[in-house]
């Protein structure tokens, strides 16, 4: 089974270098988070992934996770279609309904009992459009009349749409409507839990579970210290989440040694996790070498060799996977 590993971002300082680098080592996945308001500086998504499609030609594209509930659906649908289009192909749609600060859903003009109703009602909007001309929906959220966006997505039928979450309404939304279950703040245990539970609800719409990938947002901390990898965790996670991790960090976070941040990834891909997306778990001047540390020392024994990738250019880089 082929292992797809990403990094998630804020997008905020220099992105364009950055999706060079990452492509550059090898990384499969460029992943750029969302929020409007929250503890720490955080980009928009489509906006700086826009940036990085700009300078990149291989790596793939992911809002991971962008707030689906809070955009019109068919503006939604648009940008994703045109972020699609000028990558060539490489764009990914993760989306979530937020509730780490109900704050600033509601800034939005979105109150947070309705988000997930919200959330469905964009996504079949978001797919009819991707899919269909001359698009009709009357939906308690939204009233289309023959829209046809142009131009369309390059992918077929699609651009992948990734459900997270953590709750049972998420792990159903990416039964009925997901392309990949992504889920966050998820021990390996967890994974497969979910996934056998995917499997009933995928029966209940018709789809099979194989077409449905199986992802996860993990948080790792690397250091040859393995006591400055969990110092490093605590310090961003509290900073981040603005709350004390040290009671959970064992549980949701892979942190310590290169070997043994190695062998608690490998737990999730025996979990069945087919697509990885790493959250740097450290205090930002420290991304770069954590990033590098990863890519060589980390992720090689855990995926097949692969032939070396071209660069924006068309000269060929290292593939250190």
């Amino acid at each position: 089974m082929a292992i797809e590993f990403g990094i998630s971002t804020a997008g905020v300082d220099d992105i364009a270098e950055q999706a060079r680098r990452l492509e550059r080592l090898g990384f499969d996945f460029l992943g750029i988070g969302e929020h409007i308001s929250f503890n720490q500086p955080v980009a928009s998504p489509l906006v700086a992934l826009g940036a990085a499609a700009a300078v990149t030609s291989r790596i793939q594209l992911m809002t991971a996770i962008l707030l689906a509930p809070i955009y019109p659906a068919a503006l939604l649908a648009k940008m994703g279609a045109t972020l699609d289009h000028i990558s060539g192909g490489r764009f990914h749609l993760g989306v979530g309904v937020g509730g780490e600060n109900p704050a600033e859903i509601e800034a939005c003009g979105v109150s947070m009992r309705e988000r997930g109703r919200r959330a469905d009602d964009t996504l079949d909007i978001v797919r009819r459009l991707w899919t269909e001309e001359n698009v009709d929906h009357d939906g308690d959220y939204a009233t289309l009349r023959g829209i046809t966006i142009s131009p369309r997505p390059v992918q077929r039928p699609h651009p992948p749409i990734w459900v997270s979450g953590r709750k049972d309404a998420a792990l159903r939304r990416a039964a009925r409507v997901g392309d990949g279950w992504l889920p966050y703040m998820f021990s390996p245990e967890m994974i497969r839990d979910s996934l056998n539970r995917l499997k009933p609800l995928c029966d209940e719409y018709g789809r099979d579970p194989a077409s449905i990938s199986s992802g996860a947002l993990v948080f790792t901390s690397c250091h040859e210290d393995p006591g400055i990898a969990r110092d490093r965790a605590l310090q961003r996670l509290a900073e981040q989440y603005d709350q004390d991790f040290s009671a959970i960090l064992d549980r949701y976070v892979a942190h310590g040694t290169p070997d043994r941040v190695q062998a608690r990834i490998r737990e999730y891909i025996d979990a069945g996790v087919q697509t990885l997306i790493i959250g740097p778990a450290c205090p930002d001047q420290f991304t770069a070498e954590h990033e590098e540390l990863l890519a060589t020392e980390v992720l090689p024994a855990l995926r097949p060799h692969r032939e070396p990738a071209a660069d924006a250019t068309g000269h060929g880089v290292e593939d250190r996977f």
